[in-house]
């Protein structure tokens, strides 16, 4: 596996059944071991320096043993005895430049493709992670609740993005994006929270997620600064009824197509838009944001026990707003069950 550190940087993992070496730049062996890696199990590469006190064990830093990574993985791969091995790879940057270099250096490897066996070993989580990605779930939904505590005519968008990542931050995840956009801004997704001031008659639609420990949230709610007119509150009823059929539908064997059509049709036949139009309504949730079976017409993977969704129905108007609810779900053996649901319904802000 691999991931990016500062857009060019990565980290490799190279896993057996009773070992792990990782293969990555020296600026992160550091934190590795504070994380609890062995030091001898980390393989770096590049350069960094770290300087070490009185009485405190020198880094395992400085200018790397090896210049790049594809030095570093052959010899991780040679000290775990790999060397002459079948290895399957999961998602790494650049595969193909990084795989032919290690080739050239080990001509007894081979290389097979693991990703989609990942996805699938992944997607069904165990009970360890399932309690991570509640706690995660909860983290940010409790930061939206909190941001509405302090919402009011004139508090800015950034005053309550402030609230949600402080309580993110204190119940010790780590914030990784807080979308709070209100009025006509409402409707941009995936926008940054600005100075915009927010006034009577707005709608706010947050969407928000930390990590905890590695594992991800992603949490939608709408509210209206004051009481809302009568096309927020109709809008808003059948996108949570949209919802809510999805979480009714849910259960192993369903397909995530029908958990999608389903949506669809109900938010529809509740006064919703129509066509009501989305790419997807829900996805996998796991140590990234977006895991499979996503939620979309054309993913017939199957819903199975231990799965992690969220399942969502937002609605984007330009120059009017935007609306969303997005909850957590754990499939279970006779159905699912919620690890989110706090305040689901048209928050009303005073005004």
């Amino acid at each position: 596996m691999g991931g990016a550190v500062h857009g060019s940087a990565s980290i490799a993992a190279v896993v057996t059944g009773d070992e792990l070496l990782l293969a990555g730049p020296v600026a992160d062996a550091a934190p590795a071991e504070e994380s609890g890696l062995p030091r001898e199990d980390f393989v770096g590469y590049g350069r960094f320096y770290f300087e070490a006190a009185v009485g405190t064990p020198p880094p395992a830093t400085g200018p790397g043993e090896h210049a790049t990574l594809a030095q570093a993985l052959t010899v991780a791969l040679r000290r775990l005895g790999l060397d002459g091995a079948t290895v399957g790879l999961d998602h790494v940057p650049g595969i193909e430049e990084l795989s032919g270099t290690v080739s050239a250096a080990l001509p007894r490897l081979r290389w097979a493709d693991a990703a989609s066996w990942m996805n699938v070993t992944r997607a069904n989580k165990l009970p360890a992670e399932v309690d991570l990605l509640e706690r995660a779930a909860q983290l940010a939904e409790g930061g939206i609740l909190d941001a509405l505590k302090n919402a009011s005519p004139g508090v800015t968008e950034r005053d309550l993005a402030k609230v949600v990542a402080r309580t993110m931050l204190d119940g010790g995840g780590e914030p990784r994006f807080v979308v709070v956009t209100a009025g006509p801004r409402s409707a941009l997704a995936d926008a940054y929270a600005t100075d915009r001031v927010v006034q009577p008659g707005d709608l706010i639609r947050f969407d928000v997620g930390c990590t905890l420990e590695g594992y991800w949230s992603d949490i939608g709610r709408t509210a209206v600064v004051g009481p809302p007119d009568g096309r927020q509150r109709s809008l808003y009823a059948a996108l949570l009824a949209g919802e809510q059929a999805e979480l009714d539908l849910a259960a192993p064997g369903v397909p995530a197509s029908a958990v999608f059509r389903r949506a669809i049709e109900v938010v529809e036949s509740s006064g919703g838009p129509v066509p009501y139009r989305r790419h997807h309504c829900g996805h996998g949730i796991g140590l990234t944001t977006y895991e499979p079976p996503i939620i979309r017409p054309d993913d017939d993977g199957l819903l199975e026990p231990g799965m992690v969704f969220c399942f969502e129905t937002p609605y984007y108007e330009l120059g009017w707003g935007g609306m969303m609810v997005e909850d957590t779900l754990v499939v279970t053996d006779r159905g699912c069950r919620m690890l989110t649901g706090r305040e689901r319904g048209l928050i009303e802000v005073p005004a």
